[in-house]
This record gives structure tokens, sequence and C-alpha cells, in this order.
């Protein structure tokens, strides 16, 4: 049988155990509903795009649905505003 492997953060996999969880399921089971969920609506161009959009900003973020408290923010890593004169005298 053919198999692919998702390779989840910790972040990610963390949401979707406990979704698993709470249905008392395996994370498997969610992973192949979404996956089925998804090739049902594949014919959408909405969905198509979405799945391109996806893998682009996967490479530098976690998904809104991960537990992403320790995620990299778009301002982080850039200097500090510099502090600017008061303009009260």
């Amino acid at each position: 049988m053919p198999a692919i492997t998702v390779h989840l953060e910790a972040e990610e996999f963390d949401a979707v155990e406990r979704l698993a969880e709470s249905l008392q399921l395996k994370p498997e089971d969610v992973a192949y509903s979404a996956l089925n969920r998804l090739m049902l609506k594949a014919r959408d161009p909405e969905i198509k795009n979405d799945i391109q959009h996806t893998r682009n900003w996967r490479r530098a973020n976690l998904p809104l649905w991960s537990d992403s408290a320790c995620s990299r923010h778009a301002y982080e890593g850039k200097p500090d505003d510099q502090p600017r004169p008061s303009s009260y005298r």
C-alpha cells in the first residue's frame, strides 16, 4: 500500500493530537478525514489556490490552528524603532 508521510512541527502535532483525543480517535484519523474533505472539494479553483498558497507560507510560518506560542512573528528579528524626541518641551 502506498503511503504519504506528513511532517508536522511539534506545535502542529500537539493541536492535531488534542483534537483527536477529544474525539477519542488517533491523530491519523484526523489527518485522513481532513484529506478526505479536501479531496471532495479539490475541483474548486479556490481550493487549488489555497493549497499552493499554504505550501508557500508554510516554509516560514505555523498555521493559525497550531500551538503557535513559540512561532516567529513577522516583526521579530527587525530592529526596534529608534526613540524620537518628544514634541512637548
